[in-house]
């Protein structure tokens, strides 16, 4: 069973960086698909970044492309995700998740293909 355990958000004002982490455990396959996705109070969850694991190609949202970083740890078996120049609209929970194995259509930002959630951590961007 894949566990994802996020750490790492928090309060933080406009312009602001964090970085959030993700230990993840249990999977079956060599390569799968990994990446962090976020929902805000009254709107659907949606991808934020996404990879393959093992130097696959990245995802991003376009409203956080070159500000965010996502990338990975393999000895550690963790996902990070580098928040820069944060805005007010980058408020939200935001969850890890996982697919165990990687999808022939590649491992984008589609929220329904992904089958483990982590419990979700925490953003608050205040101006």
């Amino acid at each position: 069973q894949v566990q994802l355990v996020e750490s790492g958000g928090g309060s933080v004002q406009a312009g602001g960086s964090l970085r959030l982490s993700c230990s993840a455990s249990g999977y079956t396959s060599s390569k799968y698909c990994i990446g962090w996705f976020r929902q805000a109070p009254g709107k659907q969850r949606e991808g934020v970044a996404t990879l393959a694991t093992g130097g696959g190609r990245t995802y991003y949202a376009d409203s956080v492309k070159g500000r965010f970083t996502i990338s990975e740890d393999n000895a550690k078996s963790t996902l990070y995700l580098q928040m820069n120049s944060l805005e007010l609209e980058d408020t939200a929970m935001y969850y890890c998740a996982a697919i165990d194995g990687v999808r022939l259509s590649g491992c984008d930002l589609q929220v329904g293909p992904y089958d483990y959630w982590g419990q979700g951590t925490q953003v608050t961007v205040s101006s």
